[in-house]
């Protein structure tokens, strides 16, 4: 599952990118004293008090503004928005209200989201540097100084609490992210596995602008599907609607459960398909390569052969995918995706138990010891698997950088011999323990 989203809007100025810092650990989001510095959606994986989650920073929002990059940074924020489960609103403790703080406010009480009213700049808290703020009808505000560390933990604290309460609803099943190249046939795919016109379908590529949701039920399990716009090379995006409609398709895979990517057989994997399923793979999803189109192909009987090998040329660095072949527009094997993606979803939420990874890890090791370097060798002492979806095994070892990455290619292709995680990522990392 992914992270919860906790989304950061305001004015510009109002130390918006400071905290987001502050909270990511690092230095991402470039902090200046002039309005417009930070225009794009900057995302960081965090952590309080034991609960993951991920920050997003935004652009800062002057509502009434014509001016055109005014307008994009506002469409960024409410993509923010949209996808967030809870919302920092920060003013500036400073400079007081401004009717820009009332304009936002009134934006974000629209939201139905669970907004936490953040008043920055207060380096010595008193009563009266925040009371003004309770006009803007949000609740408590919570005063703090990102720039000196002061007050974030109380925020952090009111913001992760409500994760249980705006958690999404359990009846949305499996989520399904349907994304690809213009034009490749998603929509077309949504219809047939939804049994009805809820897209538009045409020969334009770009039809279906926005990530739509919808929930169904199949064989007794329950699905939501989250058909998407078209991921284009960024040169390609011409227009602002189409740029936001392929941030919507990334926030889409984000939150998904399982992607299906739909190929263009009568064109092949491009290097634009390869981008989009690198992003997925990233992203640590389990995904279906859907090769669509498939009644446009002249077959023979090796036709399926000569493709996948193609897949396994194009795809070496998930030499784990699956694919089916099918064809939206007559139906052809369409019935079949549905039980291939329940199972890379079984595979990405698999767990090993303890002793029979162990066991398998130290037998490997014994018949293909790690090289050494500089006379030292690499020891495995013991390995966990710590998470799903994907899973996520940790080696202690004497030393992380004795590793080689060949050598836990090894590790990885050992753990996939012995068990079927066909279709999902997995990831790998070390921690040292000292001898004894």
């Amino acid at each position: 599952m992914s992270n919860p989203l906790i989304a950061i809007v305001g004015r510009p100025n109002v130390g918006k990118s400071t905290f987001f810092n502050k909270v990511a650990g690092r230095k991402i989001s470039i902090t200046e004293d002039r309005p417009g510095v930070t225009r794009d959606r900057l995302y960081a994986d965090a952590e309080w008090r034991g609960k993951a989650f991920t920050i997003v920073d935004t652009g800062g929002l002057e509502i009434r503004s014509e001016d055109v990059m005014w307008r994009e940074i506002k469409k960024q924020a409410e993509v923010a928005i949209d996808t967030a489960q809870v919302i920092l609103f920060f003013v500036d403790g400073r400079e007081g209200l401004t009717t820009s703080d009332y304009d936002v406010a009134e934006m974000l009480r629209h939201s139905g989201k669970p907004v936490i009213l953040v008043v920055n700049k207060i380096d010595e808290y008193s009563e009266d540097k925040v009371f003004e703020f309770y006009s803007l009808g949000l609740g408590e505000p919570y005063p703090i100084s990102a720039e000196h560390s002061t007050g974030i933990g109380d925020v952090l604290d009111e913001a992760v609490s409500w994760f249980e309460k705006t958690a999404p609803d359990s009846d949305e099943g499996i989520k399904i992210a349907v994304v690809g190249k213009p034009n490749a046939g998603k929509s077309s795919l949504v219809n047939k596995l939804l049994g009805f016109e809820r897209s538009i379908v045409t020969d334009i590529a770009g039809t279906t602008r926005d990530a739509i949701d919808t929930k169904f039920t199949y064989d007794g399990r329950r699905y939501t599907i989250i058909d998407t716009a078209g991921i284009r090379k960024k040169s390609r995006v011409e227009d602002d609607v189409e740029y936001y409609s392929v941030m919507r398709a990334f926030d889409a895979v984000r939150r998904a459960d399982v992607c299906l990517l739909v190929v263009d057989s009568t064109e092949g994997l491009t290097e634009q398909d390869t981008k989009i399923i690198g992003y997925v793979h990233e992203q640590g999803k389990p995904s279906v390569i859907v090769m669509n189109k498939w009644d446009l192909i002249e077959k023979d009987t090796n036709t399926v052969n000569k493709f996948q090998s193609k897949l396994r040329e194009d795809l070496k660095f998930m030499d784990y995918f699956k694919s089916i072949y099918i064809s939206a527009k007559t139906g052809q094997r369409t019935e079949k995706i549905l039980s291939v993606v329940d199972e890379v979803y079984a595979h990405s939420n698999y767990r090993i138990a303890t002793g029979t990874l162990n066991d398998i890890v130290s037998s490997a090791v014994r018949s293909n010891e790690p090289p050494s370097y500089n006379g030292r060798r690499l020891k495995i002492y013991y390995t966990s698997q710590v998470s799903v979806a994907p899973p996520v095994f940790v080696l202690f070892v004497n030393s992380c950088e004795l590793l080689h990455f060949s050598y836990e290619r090894f590790i990885e292709n050992t753990l996939r011999g012995a068990f079927d995680f066909s279709g999902t990522p997995i990831r790998i990392i070390t921690r040292e323990k000292k001898d004894g």
